[in-house]
């Protein structure tokens, strides 16, 4: 069924879009400062713009390619700066650190997978080419 892939890619896209919403605020470019992000103040909210344009993007199937290298290219630094497990020595956020990072891993594949296959039948870019 067509529909499941657009399911599937508005489902994967709702965690990007919504980054928009809090990749501003002064807590979460403190929080990122603190975890040792540079220019934390510059790259948080341009980090979120570019997971909310990537996220847009595949939802809507439009330059879905594009918008699956901008995820690719958000989740890269984010889970390796932000969610260093290895680093925890509290049992606690050890495993909270962990989970956040391989959840960012298999989006990191889904997004690869995305890049590879295009957009799907029930997309924009599929309206475009015909």
């Amino acid at each position: 069924m067509k529909i499941t892939e657009l399911i599937g890619r508005i489902l994967f896209s709702i965690i990007f879009i919504r980054t928009i919403l809090f990749h501003f605020s002064e807590n979460v470019i403190s929080y990122a400062s603190n975890a040792g992000v540079p220019f934390a103040s510059t790259l948080v909210p341009l980090s979120g713009i570019m997971a909310f344009l990537g996220g847009l993007s595949i939802a809507l199937g439009y330059k879905t390619k594009t918008g699956a290298w901008l995820i690719i290219s958000f989740l890269l630094p984010v889970t390796f700066i932000m969610h260093p497990y290895w680093k925890e020595t509290d049992p606690g956020k050890m495993e909270m650190q962990l989970t956040m990072f391989f959840k960012n891993i298999s989006m990191l594949g889904a997004a690869f997978i995305i890049n590879f296959f295009g957009p799907g039948p029930l997309s924009i870019d599929k309206r475009h080419r015909k």
